[in-house]
């Protein structure tokens, strides 16, 4: 499923109605340049969600935790593990808990990943504001979730 958006407005928007359905334990990954959206897109699910904080990018600190919504959100950014070994970072305990998990940057650590996933590309399209969404399901519940979010 592909989505284009006209503005960060926009892009949240999708990303809040995505959250509302969104269960515990669901991993989101989201792929896309630098500066493509993908801390505002976690802004968008982190409203949906009824957090009440700022949503920052953890690009330094790895995870983020934000427990004060109508469920857990983990947000990591795996950028700076690119080059990590192959070590066990206990991200399981994320993915597998009560939370929501959204992983920018999953593709460096693949191997670290839960199969099932729903993994969102998102690309800068020529006027800098519009954004294309790329949805793909990995997994019966998530094939779920992107079929609900077409017809909506």
């Amino acid at each position: 499923m592909k989505i284009i958006t006209k503005n960060e407005q926009e892009t949240k928007m999708i990303a809040k109605k995505l959250a509302t359905l969104l269960k515990p334990s669901m991993t989101v990954l989201l792929e896309g340049q630098l500066g493509a959206g993908k801390t505002t897109f976690t802004k968008g699910v982190a409203e949906g969600l009824g957090i009440k904080r700022i949503i920052k990018s953890p690009t330094y600190t790895l995870i983020k935790e934000y427990t004060d919504g109508d469920l857990p959100l983990y947000h990591m950014d795996l950028y700076r593990l690119e080059d990590a070994e192959d070590e066990e970072l206990g991200l399981e305990e994320y993915f597998f808990g009560e939370g929501i998990t959204i992983v920018e940057w999953g593709s460096f650590m693949k191997e670290e990943l839960p199969a099932e996933h729903l993994l969102i590309e998102i690309n800068v399209l020529n006027d800098s504001e519009q954004r294309e969404l790329i949805f793909k399901a990995h997994g019966k519940k998530y094939t779920e979730i992107v079929e609900r979010l077409e017809n909506e």
